[in-house]
Order: structure tokens, then C-alpha cells, then sequence
């Protein structure tokens, strides 16, 4: 049957297999299909009560967990778009984004409401929240005990607590109409102004990805366990959200603190028995090395796919022996193409290769081209700008009309995304990635805007000027700040990065720090980036 709506999804997976787990998290809990489908039904009939409506935005501001994935699935159910913010992120930045993109619910754990609440701009209303505590496997709990979840919380007027909402045995509302082209999700990145830009994203662009996916890395297999090791605000957790859920097979949630313990993940992913992986290189490359899955007992996943980031080379040679016969595919796109390109990683690599892999070609429908800095198709073997176009390209940046028209190249009908990366085709069609255009790093595999760092470097009182630039090795990406200071006031890098850590997100904040008299500037009098760059090379700038 043809889907249209991500929402469909779920309905289809707990009809089949109604008994069948869900989701389960590290911590030993878990859902049946049934169970996260009647969770997700009382969320949407409680959103829908307090008004949302099919177009709406509802945000989640919650730790990866069983709730998370619930709250997803019932925003979808209501027809509204969800909007995923980082929890590991500052306050001030996660109350930006509800502002900017006009949520009428937040779904929040409830150990960050009060972050929350103080880093809201009191000359608007805040959204109406659902506070989630925090929870971990059931305990036993003697006759007349305090649950381990503590007593009733008093919540101020028009919130509600989570374990209300599934308490709430309200009749559920009539779906509203649903249609391919319905806003399904909006997906903030760093944007080069220092306010974060939302990518907005129809359940047409989810599914022209998924359909893709299924067609080319599938089949999927109702015993396929598939990992969730990216941040739900993150592009690349769409595939494990809504691959598991088409094939009705089994999600197994990647805590923020185990995502980045790659011994501990190399245990994991034995011991949960993980046969679909997708992650940045970088952890991957950190599982080769210290995560022991060289193990005689350690399974290897049967498909391992990687994107947002270049693969060094000798590390993945390294993964490549330790899981030879599992299947590897090299993904590229930006967060508004999700993959729009895709290589498949041969069985052996060649000792005598010393480049990474291409990103590939592009993947069906999307179409591609490159062209020069005045839009004109360059040929073969030359380098410049990958365009995508297509069913599976972004609406545009939410409430951001001329940054959106900014972004593509519009000929006819066809709109071209302007994903800012320079590329070569080897004349089959195949891509060679040769870096960006403009200040926009990937580490990690998250987008990261340099100018945003910037920004919320100027925000500190004491700072005159300040620059920031990347560099690449073998390690991967590193990020150093430099920073002039107003007269008088004291260098401190223990200062410089906590005020950092209230704007940007951990993978923001810069490596290194260095503080400069001035710093060095064009005849223009801006910041001259070569000269730093060159600055941060020769001192060997690394953390």
C-alpha cells in the first residue's frame, strides 16, 4: 500500500504486529507496538484538546528515550510538525527556537523546564508544556512506598505532566485530513547569522528518502533490530525512526552519554544484537579502535551505513577488516536533501589507497548537477557546486523567505538546492567531495556555521574581536577561537568556554581558544581567516 504520512506508519506496524517490541532503551524498558501506538493516541487527543491542529508545531525537548519516540509519533497522529531540539544544549538556544518557530506545545523533560522558564522572554507567552521526569528500568517498590518517580509534581496552570496524558482516557478525535505535502518535522541547524535555521521537511521529502532506502538497502527484515545512535535532532535519526517502523522490526535507542563511549558501544551492540547501524564516521572510526569488536562474540551489524562527514580512509580500511562481511554504504546530503547521494564500500581496501571514498552518485528520484559560481553546468572532471533537485529536497527555512530564495537556484519550474559543497563528477555520474564553499564545517556529522560561534563569542562583554577557523587531519575536524580582549579584562579559558556553553551546543563550543593583543585583518579591516589559519597550523592548534 502507497503511504503518504509518516503517522501511517505506525498504524500499519501495530495493526500487523501489535505484540511485536517497538522500542526498547538501554536501560532494560521497552514497547510493543500496541503499547507506543496507544501512548502516542493519548498525546495526540491531549495536544488536540489544547488546540493543535494539522500544520501546527509541536517541539520535544527531551534525553533520547521511550517518551521521546512516543512524542514523536503522537505529534505526527495530530497532523502537526514536530520540532526535535538538542538536550544537551543551552536553554537560551533551545528557547530561540521555540520562539522563532511559533510552537504551541513543547514536550520538555522535566528537568529543564526550569532552564527553560528562566531563559524565556517574558514579553511573550511561553508554549504550554508536558514535563517528563526522567525515568529508568522499573524497580521493585514495597506496599506504601514513594515510586522511584517522586510524588505528583505542582505544575503552573495549563501544563500537564506525562504520566497524566497517558493516564487520560479522553475519547480520541477524528484524524484530520492528511496529505504528502504536510509539514511532518523542522530540523534546526547552525546558521551563519548566529540564529539557527530551521529546515522544514514534508512527509513527501520523508518518503521520497525512505522509498529510497527500502529500494536500494532493503529489504528489511521483521527480526532487524535497527541502532538509534543519532540525536532525534539530528537528519540522520529519520531513517531509524521511520525504517523500524515501516518494517515493523525493533528500535534500539542510543543514549546521549553511551553514543560517545565507543567501548561501551562495541558491548552493545553485541549484547542488543544490532543488525542496522547508522552513524557519523567518527564513531565509527572510534569503534574500530577502542571498542574491541574485533571480539570473536561481537556480531557485526549486517548493513553499516555512514554519513556527515568524510571517512578517513585508513579508518575505515581499519573497520572494513574488523566487519568484513557486513554490507557498507557511504551516504551524503545536507539536513534540507537528507542522502541525495550514495556509494556503496567494496568488501576490500586496497592498501595502496590514500584518498576517502567519493560520495557517489545520486540517488533516484533526486537529479544533480554542478555548476560554477554563476550557475552554468561546469563539465566532467571539473570542480564546482553540487545542486540537487527533486521530490526529496527541503520546503524551505522556516520563516525565513529570503534565505530560503537564497538557497536555490530556480530555472522553470525546477528548483535546484544550493547545497554549498564543491564536488567533481568522474564522468559516470559518481561525485568526489572537495570541501565547502563557504564557512560551514561538518563535525562529527553535525553542520556547524563558524559565524554562529563567532557570534555567540561577541555576546561576552569583555571581547573586542574575535575569530574562528576549522582544520582537518587524520583526527577529523577541530575548531579554534581567537579572541582579542577589551582593555582591562583577564584571559581566561575556563570563563571564555563556560559563556560559550549558554549559546552553543557541546559540539559548538571551539577546541582551543588563543587570545591575541588584535587580531590579524584584511585591508578591509575584517578578520583575516588565511592568517589565522595558518596561525592555528603553525602552533598545532589541537585540544
Amino acid at each position: 500500500m502507497e503511504l503518504a504520512h509518516l503517522s501511517e506508519l505506525l498504524e500499519q506496524a501495530a495493526a500487523g504486529r501489535p505484540g511485536h517490541t517497538a522500542v526498547e532503551d538501554e536501560h532494560g524498558r521497552s514497547l510493543t507496538y500496541a503499547e507506543l501506538f496507544n501512548r502516542a493516541d493519548r498525546l495526540a487527543t491531549r495536544l488536540a484538546r489544547w488546540g493543535v491542529e494539522r500544520g501546527d508545531r509541536v517541539a520535544l525537548w527531551l534525553p533520547k528515550s521511550l517518551e521521546a519516540v512516543t512524542a514523536i509519533h503522537g505529534i505526527l497522529r495530530t497532523g502537526a510538525a514536530y520540532v526535535p531540539l538538542d538536550p544537551t544544549g543551552p536553554a537560551m538556544r533551545a528557547a530561540a527556537i521555540l520562539a522563532s518557530s511559533g510552537v504551541k506545545v513543547a514536550v520538555v523533560a522535566a528537568e529543564l523546564a526550569p532552564a527553560l522558564r528562566a531563559a524565556w522572554d517574558d514579553t511573550r507567552p511561553l508554549p504550554r508544556l508536558i514535563l517528563v521526569k526522567s525515568q529508568r528500568a522499573p524497580t521493585t517498590t514495597a506496599p506504601g512506598a514513594q515510586s522511584a518517580a517522586g510524588p505528583p509534581e505542582v505544575l503552573p496552570s495549563g501544563d500537564a505532566c506525562w504520566s497524566e496524558v497517558a493516564a487520560d482516557l479522553t475519547p480520541s478525535p477524528l484524524l484530520p485530513p492528511r496529505s504528502s505535502d504536510d509539514l511532518a518535522y523542522i530540523l534546526f541547524t547552525s546558521g551563519s547569522t548566529g540564529q539557527p535555521k530551521g529546515v522544514m521537511l514534508s512527509h513527501a521529502n520523508a518518503f521520497t528518502f525512505l522509498n529510497w532506502c527500502s529500494g536500494t538497502l532493503g529489504p528489511w527484515h521483521e527480526a532487524d533490530r535497527f541502532a538509534s545512535h543519532a540525536p532525534f535532532h539530528f537528519d540522520l535519526s529519520i531513517f531509524d525512526l521511520f525504517t523500524a517502523c515501516r518494517a515493523a522490526s525493533t528500535l534500539v535507542l542510543v543514549g546521549e552519554t553511551l553514543g560517545k563511549d565507543p567501548a561501551a558501544l562495541g558491548d552493545f551492540i553485541s549484547a542488543k544484537r544490532i543488525s542496522v547501524w547508522y552513524s557519523a564516521p567518527t564513531i565509527l572510526s572510534l569503534l574500530a579502535e577502542h571498542g574491541r569488536i574485533d571480539r570473536p562474540d561481537c556480531a557485526p551489524p549486517r548493513l553499516v551505513l555512514f554519513a556527515g562527514e568524510v571517512f578517513p580512509i585508513a579508518a575505515l580500511r581499519r573497520l572494513r577488516s574488523l566487519w568484513p562481511e557486513a554490507v557498507m554504504w557511504n551516504l551524503y546530503g545536507p539536513t534540507e536533501t537528507n542522502v541525495c547521494t550514495a556509494l556503496p564500500i567494496p568488501e576490500t581496501i586496497a592498501e595502496n589507497r590514500t584518498e576517502p571514498f567519493p560520495i557517489g552518485s545520486v540517488c533516484p528520484p533526486l537529479y544533480a548537477r554542478v555548476v560554477d559560481e554563476q550557475g552554468r553546468d561546469v563539465p566532467p572532471g571539473c570542480l564546482g557546486e553540487l545542486l540537487i533537485g527533486g521530490p526529496g529536497v527541503m520546503r524551505g527555512y522556516f520563516g525565513q523567505p529570503a534565505l530560503t530564495a537564497a538557497a536555490f537556484l530556480v530555472e522553470g519550474q525546477t528548483r535546484w538546492y544550493r547545497t554549498g559543497d564543491l564536488v567533481r563528477d568522474d564522468g559516470t555520474g559518481c561525485f568526489q567531495f572537495h570541501g565547502r564553499r563557504d564557512r560551514m564545517v561538518k563535525k562529527r556529522g553535525y553542520r556547524i556555521e563558524l559565524g554562529e560561534i563567532e557570534s555567540a563569542l561577541y555576546r561576552h562583554n569583555g571581547v573586542d574581536r574575535a575569530g574562528v577557523v576549522a582544520q582537518s587531519d587524520d583526527i577529523g575536524i577541530s575548531i579554534a577561537a581567537f579572541v582579542a580582549l577589551k582593555p582591562d579584562q583577564k584571559t581566561s579559558i575556563i570563563a571564555m568556554k563556560r559563556h560559550c556553553m549558554g549559546y552553543l551546543p557541546p559540539y559548538m563550543i571551539p577546541d582551543t581558544f588563543t587570545f591575541l593583543d588584535d587580531l590579524p585583518r584584511t585591508s578591509t579591516d575584517k578578520v583575516d581567516y588565511q592568517r589565522l589559519r595558518s596561525l592555528a597550523a603553525l602552533e598545532g592548534l589541537r585540544p
